[in-house]
Order: C-alpha cells, then sequence, then structure tokens
C-alpha cells in the first residue's frame, strides 16, 4: 500500500515534467515557424528578432560572466579548446583591425576590449591549469587538443627546444613591445594633458576671429576631449598587457613544479616521465596564451604609435620609405656591395638590389604625390597667387583697431576676446539669435587709439580709447562739477561727456558719482549698441536656415508644414529681420511660425502685415521686455489730431505705404515728438511711444531718424493685464 502512494506521485512529476519540456519546445519551434513564414513573406525587415535572439548587450553580459565564471568553474575539454581557439582568432581580429586603422580615435574601444581580452586569457590559463594538474597523467590531450596541438607538432615534441622558443616569446612580449608601447601610451597621454589648455585658446581664438562657427568649434572640444580620454585609458590599458605577461610566467612555474610534485606524489610517475609530459602541457599552455598575447601587445603597440597619422598603417609606411627615389637608390647601392663581398649570398642581396633599384627609377620618373592624393612636380612650385574669389568673400562683422590697441586684443583671455564671447551669450538669451563671429583685425592704416565697427566692411561706429586710462563718464545734470583731473572726451556710445584719468584717481571719480569704465568697455559697449541698431541685417539665409534646422524635434512638423507649401524661407527670414531689428526676441520661434501661418490663413499681404500681426500675438512678451524695475511702461501717447493726420498723409499699400505729410506738417510734428523726448528724459525714463496699429510702421519710419532707440508700439501690441504710466504726450 505504501509503495503504490510513493510511486503515484513521482508519475505525476515525471508527467507534469514532460509535459512542461513538450510545451516550451512546442513554442519554441513556434517561435521559429513564425520567423520563417515571415521571412518568406518579406516581412523580415520590420520582424523584431529580440523576441527570439537576446541582444548585443545581454550577449556582452554574458560572456563577461561566463569569462569571471571559468575561472571558478573546471570547464570540459571540448569548450576548453573553444576558448582557445576564440581567443587565437580574436587577437589576430584585433591587430588587423590596428593595421588598417586611419586614426587612433576610430577604435576607442580598445582599452576596453584589452582588458576584457586580457581577463578571457588568464580565465583560460586558470581553466588549463585545472585541466594539466588535475589529468596531466592522461596523456598530450589532458588539456585539449589546441594545448596539445601548440606543444607537440610547434615545439617538435622537444621541452628544451619549446621552452626556449616559449623564454624568448616571453622576452620579446615583455621587454620589447608591451614596455615600448606602455612607455609610449604615458608620454603621449602626458604631452595630450599638457596640450590640452593651449589648444582649447586656440579653439576660442579662432571663434573670436570668426575661422570657426559654434557648432565647428563643439565639435573640434569634443574630439580633443576623445583624444585626452582615449590617450589616458591607453596608458592605463598598457599595465594590463605588462602584468599579463607577469602573470604568464608566475603561472608557467607554478604548472611545472606543481605538474612534477603531484606526478611523482599523487600517480607515482618516474620523475622524468612526470617532467616530461607536465612540462611539455605546460610550455604548450604557455605558448598558447603567450601567442595572442603578443599579438594584442603589437596592435597596442601600432595604436598608440600611430600618432597624428590619418592614413593606414600600410599608405604611410609605403608612402614615406618609397616616396623618394634617393633612399631607394642608395639602399640599392648598398645591397649590390653586399653581393659582392666574400663569404656573403649573392644571390638574396642581388635580387633585393634590384628591386630597389627599380623603385628607386620608377619614383624619379613618376610625379609625386602628396598626402592629400594631389599630383604635384618634383621641382619646386613658383609662389601662388590667391584666387581672385577670395578677394570677394565679406566678413559679416569686424572690429577694427589700430596698433596702440593690440594689447587689448592680444590673446584668447585679452579683456576685448572674453567680453566679445560674453556679448554673444548675452544677445543669445535677449534676442534669441546667435551672433556671427566678430573677427577683430589690425588696421595700420588707423591711428593708434582708434576703432572702428564695420558690418559686411562698411563703418557703422568708430571712436578712441587711452589704453591704460580709464574713462571717467560725468554725471548728467548742469550744475553739478567734477574736480578729477583728466583729459575731456567724448563717451563714442552716447556722445557723453567724460574724461580720460588715470586709474590712481578712480576712487576720487566714482566718489563724484561718475561712471568709470575700462577701455575694453567702452569698445564693447558701443560695439554692442551698434550691433543692436542693425541686428535685422546680421540675419542671413543660413543663419535663419540654421534656426529652423535647431528647433526640438517635436517642432518640425509645423516648420514643414509652413514652408515651403505655405510661405518661402526667404520671408521667415525677412520677419525675423523685421522683429530683430526692433530688438524683439526671436527665442519662442515655434510661436512666431505659429503666428505667421495664422497669418497667411488670413491672407495678409506683405512683409510689414505679417509682422504687425506676429508683434500682436508676441503682446505679452513684447509688454515684459519694456516693463522698467518699478513694474510699469513709461509711454508716450499721440494726439487724436496726430493720429489722424498720419493716416491721411500716406501714400502707397502694404509694403510701400510711406508717409507723404506737407514738409511744414513733418516739422511740426518732428518738434513735438522731440519735446515729448525731452521731457521724458528730464523724468530718467525711457518712454515708449504708443500708436494706433495702422500708423505704428508710418511712426517708426519717424522715429528712426531722431531716436532710433526708442520702441514704438501699437495699442494691440500691449499686453491687457500691463501697467503703463503716461508720462508726456505728442500734442
Amino acid at each position: 500500500m505504501s509503495d503504490t502512494n510513493n510511486s503515484a506521485p513521482e508519475k505525476d512529476v515525471s508527467f507534469g515534467k514532460a509535459v512542461g519540456i513538450k510545451s516550451a519546445i512546442l513554442n519554441r519551434a513556434r517561435n521559429f515557424s513564425m520567423l520563417g513564414n515571415v521571412v518568406k513573406s518579406g516581412g523580415w525587415k520590420t520582424f523584431d528578432l529580440h523576441r527570439i535572439f537576446p541582444g548585443t548587450d545581454i550577449l556582452l553580459a554574458g560572456s563577461v560572466l561566463l569569462i569571471i565564471a571559468a575561472m571558478f568553474i573546471p570547464l570540459p575539454i571540448f569548450l576548453l579548446d573553444i576558448g582557445l581557439a576564440i581567443s587565437i582568432t580574436l587577437s589576430v581580429l584585433i591587430l588587423m583591425v590596428a593595421l588598417f586603422l586611419e586614426k587612433p580615435l576610430d577604435f576607442t574601444s580598445f582599452p576596453s576590449l584589452l582588458l576584457l581580452t586580457t581577463t578571457f586569457r588568464l580565465s583560460l590559463e586558470i581553466s588549463t591549469t585545472k585541466a594539466i594538474l588535475s589529468r596531466g597523467n592522461e596523456g598530450p590531450y589532458a588539456a585539449g587538443h589546441v594545448v596539445a596541438a601548440f606543444g607537440g607538432l610547434l615545439m617538435g615534441n622537444d621541452v628544451i627546444i619549446g621552452g626556449i622558443v616559449f623564454c624568448i616569446l616571453m622576452v620579446v612580449n615583455f621587454m620589447v613591445i608591451t614596455k615600448g608601447s606602455g612607455r609610449i601610451a604615458e608620454v603621449a597621454a602626458r604631452f595630450t594633458l599638457d596640450a590640452m589648455p593651449g589648444k582649447q585658446m586656440a579653439i576660442d581664438q579662432d571663434i573670436a576671429s570668426g575661422a570657426l562657427n559654434e557648432r565647428q568649434a563643439r565639435a573640434k572640444r569634443k574630439e580633443l576631449e576623445a583624444v585626452s580620454n582615449f590617450f589616458g585609458a591607453m596608458d592605463g590599458a598598457a599595465k594590463f598587457v605588462r602584468n599579463d605577461a607577469i602573470a604568464s610566467i608566475i603561472i608557467i612555474a607554478i604548472n611545472i613544479i606543481g605538474g612534477l610534485a603531484i606526478g611523482v606524489i599523487r600517480y607515482s610517475m618516474p620523475v622524468a616521465d612526470a617532467g616530461k609530459t607536465f612540462t611539455t602541457l605546460t610550455i604548450g599552455d604557455g605558448l598558447v596564451s603567450q601567442i595572442p598575447a603578443l599579438l594584442v601587445s603589437l596592435a597596442a603597440g601600432i595604436v598608440v604609435t600611430k600618432g597624428s597619422t590619418d592614413e593606414k598603417t600600410d599608405v604611410t609606411l609605403f608612402k614615406q620609405l618609397g616616396g623618394t627615389p634617393k633612399p631607394l637608390a642608395i639602399a640599392s647601392f648598398l645591397a649590390g656591395i653586399f653581393a659582392f663581398m666574400p663569404g656573403m649570398p649573392m644571390v638574396p642581396f642581388l635580387i633585393i638590389s634590384g628591386l630597389t633599384a627599380a623603385g628607386a627609377w620608377a619614383r624619379h620618373k613618376a610625379p609625386q604625390v602628396d598626402s592629400d592624393g594631389d599630383i604635384t612636380e618634383v621641382t619646386p612650385p613658383a609662389p601662388s597667387v590667391p584666387p581672385i574669389t577670395d578677394l570677394l568673400k565679406i566678413d559679416l562683422i569686424q572690429l577694427e583697431i589700430g596698433f596702440g590697441l593690440l594689447t587689448l586684443a592680444n590673446g584668447d583671455d585679452s579683456p576685448l576676446t572674453t567680453q566679445i564671447k560674453a556679448l554673444r551669450r548675452r544677445i543669445a538669451l535677449e534676442l534669441g539669435f546667435i551672433l556671427p563671429s566678430i573677427r577683430i583685425k589690425d588696421d595700420m592704416a588707423l591711428d593708434n587709439d582708434t576703432y572702428s565697427i564695420k558690418i559686411k566692411e562698411i563703418e557703422i561706429g568708430s571712436g578712441q580709447v587711452q589704453p591704460g586710462r580709464l574713462l571717467a563718464i560725468l554725471p548728467m545734470g548742469a550744475n553739478i562739477r567734477v574736480t578729477v583731473p583728466g583729459e575731456p572726451a567724448k563717451e563714442p556710445t552716447f556722445n557723453l561727456p567724460a574724461r580720460w584719468i588715470e586709474p590712481s584717481d578712480q576712487a576720487k571719480a566714482i566718489a563724484e558719482k561718475c561712471t568709470v569704465v575700462e577701455p575694453s568697455t567702452v569698445i564693447i559697449t558701443h560695439l554692442s549698441e551698434s550691433l543692436r541698431s542693425h541686428m535685422g541685417e546680421l540675419l542671413t539665409y543660413p543663419e535663419t536656415q540654421a534656426l529652423l534646422d535647431n528647433l526640438p524635434h517635436s517642432e518640425q512638423k509645423l516648420v514643414n508644414d509652413i514652408i515651403p507649401s505655405q510661405v518661402s524661407l526667404i520671408t521667415v527670414q525677412r520677419v525675423l529681420q523685421a522683429l530683430l531689428q526692433e530688438n524683439v526676441s526671436i527665442r519662442d520661434l515655434p510661436s512666431i511660425l505659429e503666428s505667421i501661418q495664422e497669418g497667411v490663413a488670413q491672407n495678409l499681404k506683405g512683409i510689414m502685415a505679417l509682422t504687425g500681426y506676429v508683434r500682436r500675438k508676441l503682446s505679452r512678451q513684447i509688454s515684459s521686455s519694456l516693463t522698467t524695475p518699478s513694474g510699469y511702461i513709461p509711454i508716450i501717447t499721440i494726439s487724436r489730431k496726430w493720429e489722424t493726420d498720419l493716416m491721411n498723409n500716406t501714400i502707397g499699400a502694404g509694403d510701400e505705404r510711406v508717409i507723404a505729410m506737407p514738409p511744414k506738417m513733418l516739422n511740426q510734428f518732428i518738434t513735438s515728438l522731440k519735446e515729448a523726448l525731452h521731457q521724458a528724459s528730464q523724468r530718467e525714463e525711457n518712454p515708449v511711444l504708443i500708436t494706433i496699429s495702422t500708423n505704428r510702421d508710418i511712426v517708426r519710419q519717424v522715429v528712426e531718424r531722431i531716436s532710433p532707440s526708442t520702441p514704438v508700439v501699437s495699442q494691440a501690441e500691449l499686453y491687457p493685464r500691463c501697467v503703463t504710466k503716461t508720462i508726456a504726450t505728442v500734442a
């Protein structure tokens, strides 16, 4: 009865296992059948193979775990043979990749690969050690066929020859290749790190001079960082290879001594037989591990010695060894002399002499090819004249300085260079537009203390500064007297009265409420205000395209819907230029594009009409930018009479609409406008001129001539919740 009760559960359990295994097999077969059907139907391109096969990340993680496990778990002989075969093949693959590299950065995974392959070889050596010590008495195949092949065929069954060959390999790998490549990697890492600050400053100087844009500079900095990280990692990775050679020596010694002891004591083998058996297996194991290590060390040496060459190793070697005929001719001559020396074999040297002579003759007749693949003549070329097309290139922004101001722009950390970088960042944050590179150029035609600001090589401003002194801008007000000594001058940006003072008088000037600035700050302030008044000219067609391309991926659908089906890119550029010309930020580019799309849908024609619609949509942004720290917008209103006169005295339509007031009436309006602006300046306010939407563009044309910095805003462009304060009226 008890037997029956005990056997029934076992039958149920075995039956359940059989059903589970059968179900798993059927599911796996169903998956492969589904894969076959998808391949036949042509849908394999979209089929997710990860349902059946793991990804490379899982494969790599599993391989690393297996390598670590092999150090502790004895491996079967056939797995040991597979591992050794993989180690040899992988080392050959690494060597070939190193040979065909064009530049070291193309193999940035090499340091990590060195660590993994070194760990893999050590894991295999530990596994073969276990096999040799535990089964060495079974014969030459105790540690697998690969070890037996190296121990038998390559050694010729001669322990002494095998030992000598192994020792030579160890010396070559440890003393020559590994030590040399490690030293080169160490020096390369040190010099690369030491050169980093200079290269960074060179990139900054190229940006300031206009030779590089921001995108190119980011790419160069990224490449510079990658080079530094690579050589630093190679410096550490070289230690893996060197210490691997040391570990192999220790493992070989342990195997020989331990194998001899185990053979004599445990298996009662004669000392000679035990020594021959275990030494053959041990040296065979050492050769199996040292040959891949030698190949990987050679690959590491090739990578770190490649330096700055951007070509494959074979191309570089053949080009530099056989690139000129003279070295080949001398080598041919010396080989011919050796052929006729007593005791020397004539045939080999004659063959070498003939081949090198043929190569020298071929290089003498053939045109030389430079590093870029361009054919050049052997004779020195005549001095070339720059192409006339170079004369047509125009720098968008130039800052020309006299000889006496070179100290302000000398070096990457100079005052001008540093403040120009800060200016570009500030304008990018305020207006959403990356200012083009500003080229600083010395002009011997200028006076020593003079500078000139140019846009498209046309001067828009100039001034004079005195290096070594400070500019004290006098406080506003007719009754304020300043006693600080100095040379009278005019502040070049706003034409304010000022004095050039000595640095020792700075504290006294500040005490008398003067604004004291350095010469570089004077230039940068003038440069900033000049560029802001011409900002619309700086947004070029390529820059507009770049702004649209840099939008987030989620906004690209909007760009594709608008351009070019609804408006052209040039129309978008003109609208953005009109906004920038009046210092309206274009950072919220998606909202601007949406407003343009809405304006086109309402059949608005012309750039002025589209710009006006966009400005109304940006009312909150515009009102926020005009609000003072006190929380209100100081405004100047225009009387109803002038609004009517302006509306009735215009001609044209759309973008051609211009003011056509009689001269006397226009002079009266300008006089009233100047009076209102004067009242605002007496109250130390920066006013905003308010008008109706119909007249905004006309009023802007008038204000542009007398006070370009005064914003002109229509009533529809004021955000409903903003606070305004009327400080004057154009009556």
